[in-house]
Parts: structure tokens; C-alpha cells; sequence
């Protein structure tokens, strides 16, 4: 795609008024959406209190295209931070209503602000006061008049030539909805690992991946002392399957590193009578243990090594290799 500034040389007056729809289009809404920014005032932020003053969760409900957009708005919630799902107005009707709670809030949206199917909901949220947060372009409407906030989006055309088919209505709701979201995210101090708690599935998960969740520890930690014979400094080597071993001193800081190269290198009759200290690499390259997986790749990556210790005050807690971090999808 380019900047839609002019259609591509040769294009057919099909293909023009197709690009010339689609710019249309998405200009409407870009504009309907600078409108809405502009629209926003004390409604917004009292909707935001309610939303993070509540013990329970955020309920919301919408029907035909608004209940599409309300599925995604309480999706992007519950990943936030701010525990929501979605209920649908006519299965409220038929039982769901149970699934409400006096500590609950519920954001109902509809354009028109009259959709018949939200009555037993609203009501539902009247006899028990629970509160109502109304999303709708009507300001004079049953769901504004009986919502104890009503967000009213602008009264921006709609993108279909006809001004029929919910295009800018859904947008401009869409966007409020992840403007709350976000909003909330921000008022909790929500955290890029609280983000991965949420998302420990695919790329995002995997992206905020740290070290410690992937490193090897405990018993599978590849460590000797200074002191150690080169022949437990193998045994140990070969046991762990890493390819190196850590050098401690005797307070446990780690203090060298002896790779399988290393042993190459010094390979001679002798070689099984010496000490770590005689063969080790000082200070090892190493990570801290919140560091990112992205960020240990980037540093093997960099230094040319397969390996780092993950230490905490200068003692190894743990190791990670670079098969490790791009198992865990991190490349």
C-alpha cells in the first residue's frame, strides 16, 4: 500500500472508483474519530470511576453490529487488566441475567439507544442498582435517560453512501471502548508483565518472556570452583550438555567461565591434572534475572557467545542458552 495520494498507473475506472471508495470511507471515519477525540469531557471520566471503583467485573452487552463491538471491547479489558466479558442481551433474558452481580458494572451499547433487546438488562441494573454505563448516539434515548453515565459518540455520517450499514457508528464505539481500556490500563499502572500474564500464548507472550522462565537452575546449573580438576570440570560439562561451565570462588561469586572450546584449546597429556583456574575465560558474560528473553538474544547475538549466567549479586542463579531462547520463539 502507498499513500493513497493516486491510483496506480494503468488502473481501470473500476479500480479508480474502487480506491476512491475506499479512501472515502476511511477518511469519513479518520474524521469521525478526531470528532470523538474532541467530544470527550466529564462523562468519560466518571464512566472511568465506576469502572475502576467496582469489587466485580465490567459486563458488556450490545445487539446485531454493537454487540460485535462490545465482544471486543470486553476482550480488550479483560487483557488489560480490568476484568470484563461479554453477555448477550438475549440470552440475559432467558437466564443470563444470573451471571450479573450487584458488584458489577454493565456497558450497554446501541446506536439508535432504543434497542428493545437491552430492556431487561437496563431494568435488571435499575432494580439493583448496579451501575449502568450507556454508549449510544442518541442523548435522548431510553439507554441515555436510564444510564447513570451515557458516553454519546458524535453524530458523524456514517461511511455508507446510503447511511445505513453501522461503518463510523462501530468505529467511533470501538475506539471509546479501547479509549476506557487504556484509560484503565493506565490508572492501575498496568505493566508490561502483567500484559504477559494475560498472554502467555503466542507472540506476545513470548515476546515478554524473561530469562527466568526459561533458565537452567537448581540441579542443571553447570558450576565447579577454582580449584576444581579439569576432570570433574568434564564430567560436569558433559552432565549438564551445555557446553560450558560457570567458575565460582569460595563466597560463590562467579568469577570465569570454561567452554568446551576452551578445553579444545588446552587439550594436551596434561590437560586432566589441571586446575579451572589454570583454563577459565574471566568475567563471563551475564544477564540480569528480569532482563527479557529478546534481550539475552540480542546479546549473544551481539558477542558472538551461546550462553549467558543469569546472576544476582554476582552469584549465578541460573543459565541460559540460545537454543533456550529461540525454543521459546523469542527470534
Amino acid at each position: 500500500m502507498t499513500d493513497g495520494s493516486a491510483a496506480p498507473a494503468g488502473s481501470s475506472p473500476v479500480e479508480n472508483r474502487d480506491l476512491a471508495c475506499a479512501t472515502r470511507v476511511l477518511r469519513t471515519e479518520a474524521d469521525a474519530l478526531v470528532a470523538l477525540a474532541g467530544s470527550l469531557d466529564g462523562a468519560f471520566l466518571r464512566a472511568l470511576d465506576i469502572l475502576q471503583g467496582i469489587e466485580g467485573r465490567v459486563i458488556v452487552t450490545g445487539m446485531g453490529k454493537s454487540g460485535h463491538v462490545a465482544r471486543k471491547i470486553a476482550a480488550t479489558m479483560a487483557s488489560t487488566g480490568t476484568p470484563a466479558f461479554f453477555v448477550h442481551p438475549g440470552e440475559a433474558s432467558h437466564g443470563d441475567l444470573g451471571m450479573i452481580a450487584k458488584i458489577d458494572a454493565v456497558v450497554a451499547l446501541s446506536n439508535s439507544g432504543e434497542t428493545h433487546e437491552l430492556a431487561d438488562i437496563i431494568a435488571y441494573t435499575r432494580r439493583f442498582g448496579i451501575p449502568l454505563i450507556g454508549m449510544t448516539r442518541r442523548a435522548v434515548s431510553a439507554l441515555a435517560e436510564q444510564s447513570d453515565v451515557a458516553l454519546v459518540i458524535p453524530p458523524e455520517p456514517e461511511a455508507c453512501p446510503l447511511g445505513l450499514a453501522p461503518t463510523t457508528s462501530t468505529t467511533m464505539m470501538l475506539a471509546l471502548g479501547d479509549a476506557l481500556a487504556v484509560a484503565l490500563l493506565e490508572r492501575r499502572g498496568f505493566s508490561a508483565a502483567d500484559f504477559r500474564e494475560f498472554h502467555p500464548g503466542g507472540q506476545l507472550g513470548r515476546a515478554l518472556l524473561k530469562v527466568t522462565d526459561i533458565m537452567h537452575k537448581g540441579e542443571d546449573l553447570p558450576l565447579c570452583r577454582l580449584d576444581s580438576p579439569l576432570s570433574d570440570v568434564i564430567f560436569e560439562m558433559t552432565a549438564k550438555r551445555l557446553g560450558c561451565v560457570g567458575v565460582t570462588d569460595d563466597a560463590g561469586v562467579l568469577v570465569g567461565i570454561i567452554t568446551d572450546g576452551d578445553l579444545r584449546r588446552h587439550l594436551t597429556p596434561e590437560l586432566l591434572a589441571e586446575r579451572a583456574d589454570s583454563i577459565m575465560s574471566p568475567r563471563p558474560k551475564t544477564i540480569r534475572p528480569k532482563a527479557l528473553i529478546v534481550e539475552a538474544l540480542r546479546e549473544m547475538n551481539d558477542k558472538k557467545i551461546t550462553t549467558l549466567f543469569v546472576i544476582e549479586a554476582d552469584r549465578p542463579l541460573g543459565i541460559v542458552h540460545i537454543h533456550d531462547v529461540l525454543r521459546a520463539g523469542a527470534a
